[in-house]
């Protein structure tokens, strides 16, 4: 919708572990929002230090993951969307903007499914 097809992998990985494993640390809805969110902002810190360019995307992607092993919002597809916005240089509102609204999405899917076929999820919210 907003011009960014590069979400679409790491974001169908991270509905893959929302649908397919509801319990897995990685899936709850601290770890989605809080991951993707967290990475792009990691991200967008490289960006700025290094430029757009595969060396700040490899560190972008490496540095995401500490960030989120410190706040303790585990969640490994995010690393990608790191890599995405150092190699990409997207514009920052609407990029944070499209990420926020599509993690919700994400997570209120897992809640509907989870609602529907009688599974627990999130198995915590924080």
């Amino acid at each position: 919708m907003l011009d960014q097809p590069l979400l679409i992998p790491p974001l169908a990985a991270s509905m893959a572990l929302v649908a397919g494993a509801p319990d897995l640390p990685l899936s709850q809805p601290r770890s989605v929002l809080g991951g993707q969110l967290l990475s792009a902002l990691t991200g967008f810190a490289v960006l700025t230090v290094a430029g757009p360019g595969l060396w700040g995307a490899a560190v972008a992607g490496g540095l995401a993951l500490g960030v989120m092993t410190l706040a303790r919002t585990p969640h490994s597809p995010a690393a990608a969307t790191a890599v995405i916005v150092a190699v990409g240089s997207p514009p920052f509102w609407s990029f944070l903007g499209l990420l926020a609204l599509a993690c919700l999405l994400l997570v209120a899917v897992g809640l509907g499914a989870a609602r529907a076929t009688g599974r627990t999820y999130p198995a915590y919210w924080f």
